[in-house]
């Protein structure tokens, strides 16, 4: 089992980040704007994946732990 390196502040921040690109996503590939919109929703997927799982890859390459501030 991975353990985990994402909470308390950390992880709503990526749930908030998650939802305002998915609603970005959604705009934009309403507007026509492919590229933009599927930047955005691989970075509302990535985020979103983050905060349920509690863990980010680059957290735990850098020796980050936000578990911490829970």
């Amino acid at each position: 089992m991975v353990s985990r390196n994402v909470g308390g502040r950390d992880r709503l921040l990526r749930t908030v980040l998650a939802v305002a690109l998915a609603a970005l996503a959604v705009a934009r590939l309403r507007d026509g704007d492919r590229t933009t919109g599927l930047l955005a929703s691989v970075a509302a997927v990535g985020f979103g994946i983050n905060a349920v799982t509690c863990f980010c890859g680059l957290n735990a390459l850098f020796g980050i732990d936000t578990t911490s501030d829970e």
